[in-house]
């Protein structure tokens, strides 16, 4: 974008701007500074507000019938380039609809026709990146055991994963989280970053789940291979994720582990390390990013921390009376988010198999410390000297309690019963699937360990297996996730709350991407999270519920700010997560190859 030719300006100046960038036939003569002020304006001042500057010069005295066109013409582009703000601010469709009316009284009904907010479609339909396609897991067949699992086809599904997750962050969500400097009140993103550090975690486990030193190298060298193919496939924030989980503290102590590893594999690890370390505020992940073209999926940590270093260095205005803007600041703060956005209209081509999906998503799902697994490090390989004047050894763990009694502390309101198990039963339907070799319809002792080594943070066999008769039935399964989802508060599940609703303009199913048809009642919409979907799809639809969050906006207090989502995806929310920071890695430990990486 070209530089504008003032560093500060008022509101009001700007949106002059803006309305005579238009012609009075609608044509855009330089749409750098109308797109930039129509994202960032929320940063300070809250899109109602810009909606009511709009109407009352659309009725001063000296507006003419040119003047009019303009604004009308302007609001026309806001609606097509950010719909999102009026399918999810009423107040700010409403104002609109105000404007329209006023319009029409007047008699000015061309220019009425130009700013219809009832033809704004379905967001997620509008922001959907991705779909579902049901015949695609029936033709594509693979093993979803780790040990047999191509690197590849795990590339891919991560991608998918984090991606989906990805577009799901607006532009309140990056605004929130600058002005906080944290992922309070800002549960999407936050459910984006844990996600992030999932992956990292889930890799640790991995390796520390097997016995011998041996069996460890060869699970750290397939997840070198897949760091190759996530950097194949220009997926840079997974890729951190799988450098950073392999560079934990409790795997790079591993000596007699890293000795089964091969120089060449090293070499290649010790590359990847330098791609993503911080040394030179991230320079060489910085141009091999800038290099990349088609999909690329940034590290948004790195672009997080770009987002609060322009906030803290430059205020938000040039004068104490905060009546002049600072352009400086948002031009530097909209190339960062512009950069992000684009990122979101460049799908991954990635076909995703829906019972790997299932499978991985239930892996994720970690409930560990860091120091449990540091201490599962120490069980695995013990500190084997005792340096003279050092602080005694920590003495191994005791033994833990049922990974269910563990999630207990984490309880939670109950949500609709017989939703969560349609969608556990999913689930475990692919564990049967997948792993119920014999196909005898219960899980044997030597099945059960193949999940195990999927999935090492499960409980013991005898935990499964109620009965005691030496084999896990589907609906012994069933009970055991259920009570661990119960115990979750259903963080395990994906719980929705569905009415029976009658749709006033399109809308398309979250399921199977189809239009819902009908006049009255056509479909159901979930009263937690807003998600749309035909009846027959109900019962298959594998998206998380995670309730809405209030607003936020600038100048105001979080408990009562007005959202802003000049920044479009989809708005599922994830739910009470620990707060999360962004923790600078010691270049020292780096260069040991030992950093730890959290979002």
């Amino acid at each position: 974008m070209d530089s504008l030719p003032m560093e500060s300006a008022t509101v009001d100046a700007l949106v002059d701007a803006c309305i005579q960038a238009f012609d009075v036939t609608g044509k855009l003569q330089d749409s750098s500074l109308v797109r930039m002020f129509l994202m960032m304006h929320p940063w300070y001042l809250p899109s109602t507000e810009l909606a009511k500057k709009l109407l009352l010069k659309s009725q001063e005295d000296g507006c003419t019938a040119d003047l009019r066109s303009r604004i009308c013409h302007l609001v026309k582009y806001w609606i097509s380039e950010f719909p999102v703000e009026f399918n999810l601010n009423p107040a700010l469709a409403e104002q609109i609809r105000d404007l329209r009316e006023q319009l029409n009284t007047e008699g000015n009904e061309r220019e009425s026709q130009l700013i219809d907010v009832e033809s704004v479609p379905s967001y997620k339909w509008k922001r959907q990146v991705t779909q579902r396609v049901p015949s695609v897991s029936k033709k594509r067949k693979m093993s979803l055991l780790f040990d047999h699992l191509d690197s590849s086809e795990l590339a891919e599904h991560l991608t998918y994963l984090e991606y989906k997750s990805f577009c799901k962050i607006l532009f309140q969500d990056y605004h929130s989280f600058v002005r906080h400097g944290c992922t309070v009140d800002n549960p999407i993103l936050e459910r984006f970053i844990t996600l992030f550090n999932s992956v990292s975690q889930w890799i640790q486990l991995m390796v520390l789940s097997k016995p011998t030193a041996q069996q460890r190298a060869a699970v750290i060298t397939h997840f070198i291979r897949l760091a190759q193919k996530l950097l194949q496939l220009q997926n840079f924030n997974t890729l951190m994720a799988v450098v950073g989980g392999l560079s934990n503290s409790s795997i790079s102590r591993l000596k007699d582990t890293q000795a089964h590893i091969s120089n060449d594999t090293n070499k290649i690890f010790n590359s990847l390390i330098e791609l993503v370390t911080s040394c030179g505020n991230y320079s060489q992940y910085r141009r091999r990013f800038a290099d990349c073209s088609g999909f690329k999926f940034p590290i948004l940590g790195v672009h997080l921390k770009d987002l609060i270093a322009v906030h803290v260095a430059l205020p938000d205005w040039t004068d104490p009376e905060k009546t002049r803007v600072n352009l400086t600041k948002t031009q530097q703060l909209y190339a960062i988010l512009q950069e992000l956005a684009l990122v979101q209209t460049t799908p991954p081509n990635v076909e995703a198999n829906t019972d790997l999906l299932n499978l991985l998503t239930v892996s994720l799902d970690q409930y560990h410390t860091e120091d449990e697994i540091y201490q599962l490090s120490l069980q695995r390989e013990p500190r084997s000297t005792k340096p003279a004047n050092s602080s005694p050894t920590p003495s191994p763990a005791p033994k833990r309690p049922s990974m269910i009694d563990e999630w207990a502390a984490s309880v939670k309101p109950k949500a609709d019963p017989a939703i969560i198990t349609k969608h556990i039963e999913k689930m475990v339907d692919s564990v049967f699937k997948n792993f119920d070799t014999d196909g005898d319809g219960h899980i044997s002792r030597e099945e059960f360990e193949s999940i195990r080594n999927n999935f090492p943070y499960l409980s013991k066999f005898g935990e499964l297996d109620t009965n005691q008769d030496g084999k896990i039935s589907r609906e012994e399964m069933i009970d055991y996730f259920m009570k661990a989802s119960s115990l979750l508060n259903c963080k395990m599940g994906f719980i929705h709350t569905f009415t029976e609703t009658t749709y006033v303009k399109p809308t398309f199913c979250e399921h199977c991407t189809g239009f819902i048809w009908g006049f009255y009642k056509q479909g159901y919409k979930c009263k937690v999270c807003g998600v749309n979907c035909h009846k027959a799809c109900r019962s298959r639809l594998a998206v998380e519920c995670r309730k809405r969050t209030k607003s936020i906006s600038h100048e105001t207090p979080p408990a009562l700010q007005a959202r802003s989502y000049s920044f479009p995806p989809p708005s599922n929310t994830p739910v009470n997560l620990q707060n999360t920071v962004i923790a600078e890695e010691d270049p020292e430990a780096a260069g040991e190859g030992g950093f730890d990486v959290h979002l």
